[in-house]
């Protein structure tokens, strides 16, 4: 079965697992990203070790008729910063870090952390005109625990990732067929300044919250004679803050390596 993927790191097992189910990949669509929060390293070495062809473009209508005419018989998305082209020959579907249709929007996972959810999932997808809005292939949930951070959300996700992509190309035309409409949902806008921001008048586990639900991305620490980016960052219960760190109500954060 001839597939096209397009996407970033953040669900690099679908694409390998695309692969060791003998689907052809005819074309891998990425992006740039910094390397530091968000990578495209792992579809990189993916395309290079399996001489597949691979544009940094933005995909357009013209790529998607030109992967019609190589036998494309589908397209995945797996994380892309790039509106994709709606309502074309070529069936497309999108991979979502969230419980569709709610949690429709570009960062849905720090939002299931700080809010407060008990349970998230990941759901594959019609790409439509509106954003995250289209007909549903497949959905599974996850747990979500007290301490849960970003990246242990990814990880539970990729999880549940792999199986999912077997059911897709096991009996894709089934699905895709009988894909379920969406109906009302919840759009959540990208996380502002503020929702990443961490201030030393917090308490710890206030810090903490925030810290878990942006781990791996650039956070903000404000002080009165201070302003400083943490990357990787856990606050600390603590009644004495060591030399240089970076001061809570009742500890201080701590920078992990990740």
């Amino acid at each position: 079965m001839k597939v096209a993927y397009i996407g970033i790191d953040l669900f690099y097992p679908a694409l390998e697992t695309l692969k060791k189910l003998g689907c052809e990949i005819v074309e891998v669509f990425t992006c740039e990203t910094d390397n530091v929060t968000e990578f495209n390293q792992e579809i990189y070495s993916f395309v290079k070790a399996n001489n597949i062809p691979c544009s940094m473009s933005r995909i357009t209508r013209e790529d998607i008729e030109r992967l019609l005419k190589k036998g494309c018989r589908w397209a995945i998305c797996g994380g892309y910063y790039y509106k994709i082209p709606a309502d074309t020959a070529l069936p497309l579907v999108n991979i979502h870090p969230a419980l569709l249709p709610i949690g429709r929007g570009p960062w849905p996972m720090p939002q299931y952390i700080l809010w407060g959810h008990k349970k998230s999932g990941v759901t594959i997808h019609k790409i439509a005109e509106g954003l995250d809005t289209g007909d549903i292939l497949l959905q599974k949930e996850f747990d979500l625990s007290k301490d849960e951070t970003l990246e242990t959300f990814m990880q539970k996700a990729n999880a549940l990732v792999v199986d999912m992509i077997k059911q897709l190309v096991s009996d894709f035309e089934n699905l895709y067929q009988n894909a379920v409409p969406q109906g009302e949902g919840e759009y959540w806008q990208l996380p502002a300044e503020e929702d990443y921001t961490v201030y030393s008048s917090m308490t710890a586990d206030e810090a903490d919250l925030v810290l878990r639900a942006f781990f791996g991305h650039t956070c903000i620490y404000k002080a009165e004679d201070k302003i400083q980016k943490v990357l990787g960052g856990r606050a600390v219960k603590s009644d004495k803050v060591p030399e240089g760190a970076l001061a809570l109500a009742d500890g201080y954060i701590k920078i992990q390596n990740f």
